[in-house]
């Protein structure tokens, strides 16, 4: 890469800007990376857009503020944000981007999802949906109805292909919604904690107006709620003796079951991206992380800055109030799932291991062979993706615990010193807006 001098000229990406509070949110629509910048930082950014050099720039913010800005250090920080297309007429070297989900979907065909009537309309949906249930809470469908089939395999799978279809439906509002607004998107599997869940990064939407962003990050739900509704209106009509009554109570249950799961604020969910803009925080469980981690250095007598030091009181009682609600939620879950989830698996999995070890009727071992090949497709899908969120780090963490050991070996004893980790910068990354 050509080295940054005064007489640099650099041509930016397109950039897309909004000012948020006191500072400016700043980041490429087609990448998903925004950072917050002060006003000076925004100003620099302008005058670099003119195309001068980086010395003329620098004169005339000095002008302008009154401040000195060392411009070539802060074209260096926007190259490693991916910001700076070229230098002096020389491409910085771009890494590959991953290509959005369906890029034949172009803003123009789902333009209507950002339109009031449209959201007008939904809400009459659920409306009706709610009247109907409180005049006939009979349809209310009972958590029975799931084992509908005399064969739990037919029932386990057929609920697992009614899941994920609605939840293919839950990405695709979030997608639409977003490239609505220009913002590419990506939909790909993720893990939160012992979960496995689709999730739609639109990050880009970041950029946009509240009235948008909160759209993309409400649409999934919307959309569930739009469903569910739906089927109650429709329990009402369709007689408890067909098939497709059984087919719409488990649709119902369903959505009921994963509009739950997005109170889990603590996973990152819809509701939690909610949550974090109009707290006015640009990475909330960032944040909170740090902050958890600075009060467990505090335990244990360890000293450091505060992270929270540099926000604004409201956000910093978002930060703790989410702090509290990650560390109680994490272990909660990973309690049901010691408890619970484990046990539970193991209940519907010995007995089915058990008959493809031992034999069994021709019925008994298609049923064994189904279980197992469902029971070990979804949770070798959450090893996977939970390795490829994690995988880098753990292997750090064991290179280091393998340096640390061998240290008194190869230096007399000597161990190295560790960094504690730096949670304050400059300029703040806005977390990317994925959507569980």
């Amino acid at each position: 890469m050509r080295a940054v001098t005064g007489a640099s000229r650099v041509r930016l990406h397109p950039l897309r800007t909004r000012r948020d509070g006191d500072d400016w949110i700043v980041g490429r629509v087609e990448t998903g990376d925004f950072v917050s910048f002060p006003d000076i930082g925004q100003r620099v950014i302008e005058l670099l857009a003119e195309g001068g050099p980086i010395d003329a720039v620098a004169a005339r913010v000095a002008a302008e503020t009154g401040t000195t800005v060392d411009v070539a250090d802060f074209v260096a920080a926007l190259i490693d944000v991916g910001f700076v297309a070229e230098i002096d007429g020389r491409p910085t070297g771009e890494t590959d981007r991953e290509s959005p989900s369906l890029p034949w979907l172009k803003p123009r065909h789902v333009r209507w999802t950002l339109r009031s009537g449209v959201h007008a309309g939904l809400v009459g949906l659920i409306l009706c949906g709610l009247a109907a249930l409180a005049v006939r809470p009979e349809i209310m469908p009972s958590p029975s109805i799931m084992a509908w089939s005399e064969f739990g395999t037919i029932s386990l799978v057929s609920q697992i292909a009614i899941a994920w279809s609605l939840v293919m439906l839950h990405e695709l509002a979030h997608l639409c919604t977003a490239r609505a607004a220009g913002v590419p998107g990506r939909i790909t599997l993720g893990s939160r904690l012992q979960f496995l869940v689709a999730q739609t990064d639109v990050s880009g939407v970041w950029g946009e107006e509240k009235r948008v962003r909160m759209t993309v990050y409400l649409a999934g739900m919307a959309l569930d709620a739009a469903i569910a509704a739906a089927g109650f209106v429709l329990l009402c009509v369709v007689p408890s003796e067909e098939g497709a009554h059984t087919g719409l109570s488990i649709v119902v249950l369903t959505q009921i079951d994963a509009m739950s799961f997005q109170l889990l604020i603590f996973m990152r969910t819809d509701l939690y991206f909610v949550a974090q803009d109009l707290a006015g925080c640009r990475n909330l469980y960032g944040d909170g992380v740090a902050y958890g981690r600075h009060l467990i250095a505090r335990l244990l007598g360890r000293g450091g800055a505060n992270p929270l030091a540099r926000f604004s009181r409201r956000e910093r009682s978002a930060v703790r109030l989410y702090t509290m609600l990650l560390v109680l939620g994490t272990v909660v879950c990973l309690a049901v799932a010691t408890t619970i989830v484990v046990p539970a698996l193991s209940a519907i999995a010995m007995p089915a291991i058990g008959t493809l070890l031992n034999g069994g009727e021709g019925a008994a071992v298609a049923d064994a062979v189904i279980v197992v090949a469902v029971l070990a497709g979804v949770q070798g899908l959450w090893v996977r993706t939970w390795w490829r969120r994690h995988g880098s780090r753990i292997r750090r963490w064991f290179a280091s615990v393998v340096a640390v050991l061998a240290a008194p070996i190869r230096a007399g004893g000597a161990r190295p010193a560790v960094d504690e980790p730096e949670f304050s910068t400059e300029r703040r990354s806005v977390e990317p807006g994925r959507r569980a």
